[in-house]
């Protein structure tokens, strides 16, 4: 059982351009109360936050754009391109983003709730959860909603990706793998089918 009495928690993960959103989307309709793990590691360092201050003491005010706002685009090129850099933001995101997500499974009316997180196995979220389900799909798919959805460069998509662990490692950990390169059609069939053997509010027990 998840740390929530009376929820069941969903943890989905995969890399990035993998189809997470669209997975969450589905699972939302389906009756699942979604939380955003990235949405709220972005929250965490806007104006005012508790990470803001933190994070430029780090790594300096170069990446405060015209509005004193975080620039996410420069901060993200230069921790993408060093694993302490990355590691350093970690340490200072992911506390406050644990604590925001705690509060908000607690507060949720669903029984069934699912964390979209990026990071999720490299985190302590992930041994909180009740299941484990990751997205996958194909490098070439990836680049290309990059670059098309996201208006990102080659390089910079590429570089993206390949921050990243392989695809193999979160499939090895996942109880359910959404395979994610064909039509929405095809997708939904696969969220609907895990769906079914999520235990829903008729079949969870509190506790």
């Amino acid at each position: 059982m998840s740390n929530w009495p009376g929820k069941y928690v969903i943890g989905l993960t995969g890399n990035i351009a993998t189809g997470k959103s669209a997975v969450c989307k589905m699972l939302e309709h389906l009756g699942a109360y979604i939380i955003d793990a990235d949405v709220l590691s972005h929250r965490a360092m806007t104006k005012g936050a508790p990470g803001y201050q933190k994070v430029i003491d780090i790594f300096g005010k170069w990446i405060v754009d015209g509005d004193g706002e975080i620039d996410r685009t420069k901060l993200g090129r230069h921790v993408f391109n060093d694993p302490d850099a990355l590691r350093q933001l970690e340490d200072i995101i992911h506390p406050l983003v644990e604590h925001a997500m705690d509060l908000l499974i607690q507060r949720a009316s669903q029984r069934v709730i699912v964390i979209e997180a990026i990071k999720l196995l490299e985190s302590k979220l992930a041994g909180a959860c009740d299941t484990i389900w990751v997205t996958c799909a194909p490098e070439p798919v990836q680049k290309a909603r990059l670059m098309q959805k996201r208006n990102m460069t080659e390089q910079d998509a590429l570089q993206r990706i390949h921050a990243q662990p392989p695809q193999e490692m979160k499939t090895a950990a996942a109880n359910v793998v959404i395979q994610n390169a064909g039509s929405f059609e095809d997708t939904w069939k696969q969220v609907v089918a895990a769906w079914k053997n999520v235990p829903l509010v008729s079949d969870t027990k509190p506790g």
